[in-house]
């Protein structure tokens, strides 16, 4: 990049908090975990410094590389890391800044105007946690290199070499000694990197995994922003109306930036942001646009008289109606809130992104009467069908499903009244609902069998769903209601179970449940109550010795164990087939089963999953399969 662009960036920009000590000591504290999560936000940090470099425009490319020993390089052409000496630590400003924690341009507001690393916990508490890192400069004309060791300087910055260019490279290797796992995974990187492309259009974003031959490459270049990000999410839904109503605009300091297209599902599926950080908790920006948008429906609908003289109007839930929004604002000094601190405070944008929204939407819907008027249409019928659907809560909601005298779904309850001690099992089938219920623990679980497969959500209105038995059988049972009426506290299980056949229909059965609770329950996923159970799909038995095994591997290392002559092999297509005291032993008993948690790393990532796989397009489903058919292991045929 050109050298003027480093003008106004030196050591006296930079602030120094605090040291690096606690950092090796509680890692968790800093990066959320030292699991696979932890693992990847060590990257998400370095890209964040490289990112900011482009909110400012000095930056037009990042390079980021999985190499083949397992570290990772992440290289940009920003302006480059100050290298002279700082005032305060009488250091180099390279080594101030990647061995203190919170010590960067981004705490003294001159540095950065705006910056998504405020978030993050900067690269220093990656230096802390790498085996090694190398820093390489270029800037002045020069390279600048320092290398560095579990966050301790190895070495003094030492010129390497002359370049015409600037920027950053930072390479590092994640410490076993501190992470449970060191193996990235390309998939989770390579989706933030494409939602950061969206986000920043116009930057440039190559990364590549170079553990493989050949190295597996992409490239991220998205000029158009939010509406090509709303094209992405929406390709595997039908869009009701071709337009996609885009808003781009500044305000105190401040910049809104908007996509929005409605399709012809029932979910809403609203993404916010702010300086690059998903919101998933969502915050101020998120409830002004919610607001303004269902004020200027109802306004517009009232002034073109879609809405009858005293009708009450059309509710935040009608006018979201399968609508896909991204909302990304960037603002000086965020502050986040929440339980996982992804949640902006600042009130101030609440009224700033209410007025523009308000503003341009209206102008837009005004301006294209055929789009205002198919979005009217959609949200009148969404209110025709909510209501239904609340008479339909109303047969759903009692104080205790013990009210009812003939229990329907079969529903075995458990003695204990404790929820976080109970748990429920969602059993496909009578057969192994009968055998769940003569093995289990009378006293913590209970046991609800599931006649068949239960309706796909990602295809039907919620007043359409609440006529399921099936479904109506869990609302019930579970006693925390559903939708918007739904209410964690009142959640009768805190361990949800899902144990269904270890075949193809156990599996789709499996993903319609988890496509139930993602869309109209997701708390209890996002509270950790919602679990797989792994029941076994071989048994062994050889003389007197009978094993149990829960996958190929497993059974190809217990036949080498014990031999492969005189064995008599059983493989389980389904969970009737086994007593009750077997499944009690290999799938139920809380001492030797294997659970598996279902969590949300990632919602963006959840939605766009159960769309494709769940809803009404046939060919990104079908490109799914060819991607993944290699990686199929037990094919029932």
């Amino acid at each position: 990049m050109a050298t003027d662009k480093e003008q106004g960036y030196g050591a006296h920009e930079i602030q120094v908090l605090e040291g690096l000590e606690p950092v090796r000591l509680r890692p968790g504290m800093y990066i959320g975990s030292t699991g696979i999560t932890g693992l990847h936000h060590l990257v998400y940090e370095v890209v964040d410094n490289s990112i900011d470099e482009a909110l400012q425009g000095y930056c037009s490319s990042i390079y980021i590389a999985i190499e083949a020993d397992g570290s990772v390089t992440v290289v940009d052409d920003g302006r480059g890391i100050p290298v002279e000496k700082h005032p305060q630590t009488g250091v180099s400003t390279l080594e101030t800044v990647l061995t203190n924690l919170h010590a960067g341009g981004k705490f003294g507001g001159g540095g950065y105007k705006v910056s998504g690393g405020l978030h993050g916990v900067g690269v220093s508490v990656v230096n802390a946690l790498s085996e090694w890192m190398i820093a390489e400069v270029s800037r002045d004309g020069k390279v600048y290199r320092q290398t560095y060791a579990k966050g301790v300087v190895q070495s003094a910055i030492e010129v390497v070499g002359k370049s015409t260019n600037t920027g950053t490279t930072i390479k590092f290797m994640p410490d076993d000694t501190i992470f449970e796992d060191t193996d990235f995974k390309y998939e989770t990187l390579e989706y933030r990197l494409r939602e950061l492309s969206y986000l920043n259009k116009g930057v440039k974003i190559i990364f590549e995994d170079k553990r493989i031959d050949p190295v597996k490459s992409n490239e991220f270049l998205h000029t158009g922003g939010l509406v090509e990000f709303v094209k992405y999410l929406n390709r595997s839904r039908t869009a009701i109306h071709d337009d996609i109503i885009y808003v781009e605009k500044k305000a105190k300091n401040s910049m809104v930036e908007l996509a929005m297209q409605y399709t012809d599902g029932y979910t809403e599926n609203v993404f916010a942001f702010a300086n690059n950080i998903n919101t998933h908790e969502g915050g101020t920006h998120l409830s002004g646009f919610k607001s303004a948008l269902t004020k200027t429906i109802n306004d517009y609908a009232r002034r073109n008289k879609f809405l009858k003289e005293g009708d009450p109007g059309l509710s935040g839930e009608d006018t979201r109606e399968g609508l896909t929004v991204v909302i990304s604002v960037k603002l000086t000094d965020p502050q986040f809130e929440g339980q996982t601190k992804t949640k902006l405070g600042n009130t101030f944008m609440r009224g700033v992104v209410d007025s523009i929204t308000m503003e341009e939407l209206g102008a837009f819907l005004e301006e294209n009467p055929s789009v205002a008027r198919i979005i009217v249409d959609k949200s009148l019928r969404a209110q025709r069908a909510r209501d239904a659907a609340k008479k339909a809560r109303e047969l759903t909601r009692r104080k205790s499903v013990l009210e009812s005298t003939s229990l329907p779904g079969k529903l075995a309850d458990c003695a204990e009244k404790d929820p976080s001690l109970s748990e429920i099992f969602i059993v496909e089938g009578d057969s192994a609902g009968g055998s769940a219920k003569q093995g289990r623990d009378r006293h913590i679980q209970a046991i609800l069998p599931l006649r068949g497969k239960i309706l796909n959500v990602e295809k039907s209105r919620l007043d359409r769903i609440l006529s399921s038995d099936e479904i109506k059988n869990m609302i019930t049972a579970f006693g925390c209601g559903v939708s918007d009426d739904f209410n964690i506290e009142k959640a009768r299980y805190h361990k949800i179970v899902i144990m269904t056949d270890a075949d193809v229909d156990g599996a789709h059965i499996r993903t319609l449940l988890l496509t139930f609770f993602f869309r109209y329950m997701r708390p209890l996923i996002e509270n950790g109550y919602v679990y797989a159970a792994q029941p076994p799909l071989y048994k062994i038995k050889k003389q007197k010795q009978e094993f149990y095994v829960y996958s190929d591997d497993e059974l190809n290392e217990k036949l080498d164990e014990i031999g492969r002559n005189g064995v008599d092999l059983q493989r389980y297509k389904g969970l009737g087939e086994m007593n009750p005291e077997q499944l009690w032993d290999t799938t139920m008993n809380p001492d030797t089963r294997t659970l598996l948690q279902v969590n949300i790393d990632d919602a963006i990532v959840a939605d766009e999953v159960f769309s494709m796989l769940m809803g009404e397009k046939v060919g990104p489903r079908r490109e799914f399969i060819e991607r993944n058919a290699q990686y199929v292991r037990n094919l029932d045929i």
